[in-house]
């Protein structure tokens, strides 16, 4: 008897160790599958936020590699002008050396960036620079803010009010040869204001501090007219 006993006791004490084995695999692969699942929601959790970070900003078709301006020409000298549609040095600008900017991009001497910054929104009740600016993504994303920007400028509001309407920027946009629903929709849904925003906070980090600037080859232009603009870009292409 004594030595039955014996023998089922020793049984006992396998079979006890035999499931505490059993136990401490199960909680080691627990352990493991847990952190391998937390590693790989990490993983996903950060390209989930890298491409929000990356997609949180629809940029206009024509837009530069940097996103931060709509290009016009391929010429071999750059020219960056920085403007805002509420700003009347910047109407002048457009209204004086736009038409040599034109004549330049036509003769393939210039590439031009033209940033739509929203720089005097303090100078309008309802944030007109973002939302004229916004709505000149929408005419790029058709390839008519050349067009559409002069639109602008011809019917530039008087700053300390709540400028054009969106159905008045709209009625601009037709006049631009845009499409009217198309134009609107694009408005409505606010497309290109996050654009706006950020082309205005990277105008600011680079030093852009009043509107018009105007940049030859990253150089300051000083003399923004017709004759000093073709004279820097000449020298700048020499």
């Amino acid at each position: 008897m004594s030595s039955r006993k014996g023998r089922r006791d020793a049984a006992r004490v396998v079979r006890e160790q035999m499931a505490r084995e059993r136990r401490r695999k199960r909680t080691l692969w627990t352990s493991v599958a847990a952190v391998a699942f937390l590693v790989v929601a990490g993983l996903i959790g950060w390209s989930v936020w890298s491409g929000q970070r990356a997609g949180d900003v629809t940029v206009p078709t024509g837009a530069n590699e940097a996103g931060t301006g709509i290009v016009a020409g391929s010429g071999p000298v750059t020219v960056d002008v920085y403007e805002d549609f509420l700003c009347p040095a910047c109407k002048q600008f457009e209204e004086v050396t736009g038409p040599t900017l034109d004549q330049l991009i036509a003769e393939g001497t210039v590439r031009v960036v033209y940033h739509p910054v929203a720089y005097l929104n303090r100078y309008s009740t309802t944030q007109y620079s973002t939302r004229s600016s916004a709505a000149a993504g929408c005419a790029a994303e058709n390839g008519r803010y050349r067009q559409y920007a002069k639109k602008l400028f011809e019917a530039q509001p008087a700053e300390g009010g709540a400028g054009l309407s969106d159905d008045q920027l709209t009625d601009l946009a037709v006049e631009a040869g845009l499409d009217r629903d198309g134009f609107a929709a694009c408005q409505r849904d606010e497309a290109f204001k996050p654009w706006t925003e950020r082309l205005t906070d990277e105008a600011s980090r680079s030093g852009i501090t009043g509107t018009p600037t105007v940049l030859v080859d990253g150089e300051e232009l000083a003399d923004r007219s017709p004759d000093g603009l073709r004279a820097a870009v000449e020298a700048a292409g020499r």
